[in-house]
């Protein structure tokens, strides 16, 4: 028993001296472990056992798409680290439970973690798609090392095809950053395909973010079908900073009401840094910042029809 004991405050502390170590390097340091090539994780999950899952009252020619930035599996705690493998649990179970209300055809999920020592040693995107009833789950590792993996993810009710994840170039002092994309058959229409990203900027600097950007536009201008483009962008449409406009108009893309101003998904610093972007073949049905505290970003949903399909 002694030696159990010892054994888990031993886990536990391993969490704190990672997680402060991460967050000292991401402030001051050249991260040794930032990733540079395409690393992936691609699972078909299980039954979530007793959770119900119910398909809503929208058409079968509607897709719904959900993005929320999870922090770990943290909630509203400072750092993941600080918190018990069963207290970051917790804070999933009401990240799913947005997921089963709102009930999304597609997720895009950023700073999801795959087994790491700061956050419970387990895998967050399975354990979010069991419980959300997401079959198809796909992860990229955009940071190992130091025993933490985490990245950008998408959880989907609908097989996903041709799977790739991108790592942006390294820009230390912050810890790399990337985005995932998948392909999926149009529901009602499996002759159209639509490609759906997740992805996730950096947040220090507009000179990063703009180049991580052009990254993306190089490799995205050679999808040919639709997108949605969903993540936490780490900046406004509106303001000194173009990188969003710049992708957005790169891509051929929209974003609904992109100057209103009460759709803030930051905390309570009235930005707006969370995003679905949509090509023109595609139109927005309804768009919704959902007003609950899961992490420190505001979940987004929308549900989108093909143009020119009768609302």
């Amino acid at each position: 028993m002694f030696k159990a004991i010892m054994r888990l405050r031993l886990r536990r502390m391993m969490g704190y001296v990672v997680g402060v170590g991460c967050v000292l390097c991401a402030l001051f340091v050249v991260v040794p472990y930032v990733t540079t090539g395409t690393t992936s994780e691609v699972s078909l999950g299980s039954s979530a056992g007793s959770i119900k899952f119910s398909r809503g009252a929208r058409g079968n020619d509607t897709l719904t798409v959900m993005t929320v930035n999870v922090a770990h599996g943290r909630g509203t705690s400072l750092h993941q680290a600080l918190q018990d493998a069963d207290a970051i649990r917790i804070n999933l179970n009401k990240v799913a439970d947005v997921f089963v209300h709102h009930d999304p055809d597609v997720i895009a999920l950023q700073e999801a973690d795959g087994p790491s020592v700061w956050s419970g040693d387990f895998n967050h995107v399975d354990y979010l798609g069991d419980r959300s009833g997401c079959f198809y789950r796909f992860r990229g590792e955009h940071v190992k090392g130091w025993k933490t993996s985490y990245g950008a993810a998408l959880l989907s009710k609908r097989r996903l095809h041709d799977l790739n994840s991108v790592t942006f170039a390294p820009s230390p002092p912050t810890l790399a950053k990337g985005f995932v994309v998948g392909v999926l058959d149009w529901p009602g229409n499996p002759s159209t395909r639509i490609a759906v990203v997740s992805v996730h900027l950096d947040f220090l600097r507009p000179s990063v973010r703009k180049t991580q950007v052009e990254e993306m536009m190089k490799a995205l201008l050679l999808k040919k079908h639709p997108m949605i483009l969903m993540g936490d962008f780490n900046c406004a449409w509106t303001g000194g900073e173009t990188s969003l406009r710049m992708l957005a108009d790169a891509l051929g893309l929209r974003a609904y009401e992109p100057t209103a101003e009460n759709m803030a998904t930051f905390g309570n610093s009235g930005k707006r840094l969370d995003w679905i972007l949509i090509s023109e073949e595609l139109q927005f049905v309804s768009y919704q910042t959902i007003p609950v505290t899961v992490s420190d970003h505001r979940p987004v949903v929308a549900s989108i029809q093909l143009r020119g399909t009768t609302q």
